[in-house]
């Protein structure tokens, strides 16, 4: 089994279909989870579990977890991208 770490230069193997996390962060609770269904309707409705992350200590920020299927790299950056892009997305991990 190889490790990543800082010297490691491989991107890892990844099988397609898989299942894949996106972790949102945002202000507003309520736009991150319209943002979310937004999205996955634009990926043709693509079926997907959504739930509640963490709040910020001062309660500016909230987290949340969205996954679904991917059935290759270039959806799965495509999503991470929409992710990204949006206006209510102040960080995608």
């Amino acid at each position: 089994m190889k490790v990543l770490d800082n010297n490691t230069q491989e991107k890892p193997e990844i099988t397609y279909p898989t299942n894949w996390g996106f972790k949102i962060i945002g202000r507003d609770k309520e736009a991150l989870e319209k943002c979310i269904k937004e999205i996955m309707k634009m990926e043709g409705d693509k079926k997907h579990l959504c739930s509640i992350g963490n709040r910020s200590k001062t309660g500016k920020f909230t987290t949340y977890n969205a996954s679904c299927t991917v059935d290759s790299e270039e959806e799965r950056n495509r999503i991470f991208k929409y992710f990204e892009d949006h206006d209510d997305v102040d960080m995608v991990i």
